[in-house]
């Protein structure tokens, strides 16, 4: 049985928790929103246990204590390593929150990175003074898909980036050895020639220790337009179709992910 996860931020939830100072036996007072959905939502009582993690590899396994006091005691503990070749994906911002459905279906594969893309096609838009709110939606979204695929890791969430910055995140991709792949509906190059190269990628990274990110871009409901496609594509990013059927903006990028993570093991 896998027991519910709660995240936790110890920077700045009243529970003090150091995975290098973590005992056995340990007794920790949850914060009152994680105490409040554990013990009001799901009704877990005295004696449930449950997991604990910072979203940044920490994973407690912990017995519920005294609920009225928010009390649990920690049973064991491990911190999980981070991966050394990421998947992350550039989501175009789209309507109807089907770039909300991505990320979430995103993180429950296993995304380790999500940055949100202004496109040129991109009906919703993150205005000035209102992007920290929108940013701050999208890490909900993410924080619960983490909580609810039991991941101690939970997924980064970047800047909003515009279609230039993808253009230079493409040149540094070159120069550092990472990917960017462009999922486009016209595009000529198969599928099966980037999981060759993600496997590559992996042995490297095996090999020399240093971390390598996958970038898979994802446009939004009205496709990414011929300009940005050819910009990317210039600046060092492989435009692929992924299968014969045109697939939705919350849907290809999950899809592709799927593929990756199966690539790279993570599906056993």
């Amino acid at each position: 049985m896998t027991f519910p996860l709660f995240l936790i931020d110890p920077d700045t939830d009243e529970t003090p928790v150091n995975g290098d100072e973590l005992h056995d036996g340990w007794v920790l007072t949850l914060p009152q929103a994680v105490a409040r959905h554990a013990f009001k939502s799901m009704r877990l009582e005295e004696g449930d246990r449950l997991q604990l993690s910072d979203g940044r590899g920490l994973r407690i396994l912990a017995t519920v204590h005294d609920p009225e006091n928010r009390q649990v005691r920690v049973d064991e503990f491990s911190r999980e390593p981070a991966t050394v070749t990421r998947l992350a994906l550039v989501q175009a911002l789209a309507k109807s929150g089907r770039d909300e459905q991505a990320i979430e279906t995103a993180t429950e594969i296993g995304v380790d990175l999500v940055v949100p893309w202004q496109a040129n096609r991109s009906i919703v838009q993150w205005k000035a003074g209102k992007e920290a709110k929108a940013a701050a939606k999208w890490r909900q979204v993410l924080d619960a898909a983490t909580e609810q695929s039991r991941r101690a890791w939970s997924p980064e969430l970047g800047d909003k980036v515009s279609s230039k910055q993808i253009v230079e995140m493409c040149r540094r991709a070159n120069v550092h050895g990472d990917m960017v792949i462009v999922l486009h509906q016209d595009a000529t190059d198969t599928w099966s020639g980037i999981e060759d190269k993600v496997r590559a990628m992996e042995e490297r990274c095996l090999d020399d220790g240093r971390a390598r990110t996958v970038n898979v871009v994802v446009g939004p409901e009205g496709g990414i337009s011929e300009e940005e496609v050819a910009a990317f594509v210039d600046a060092g990013a492989e435009a692929v179709v992924l299968g014969t059927n045109i697939m939705r903006a919350s849907s290809a990028g999950p899809v592709a992910l799927a593929l990756l993570t199966r690539v790279l093991g993570r599906f056993s």
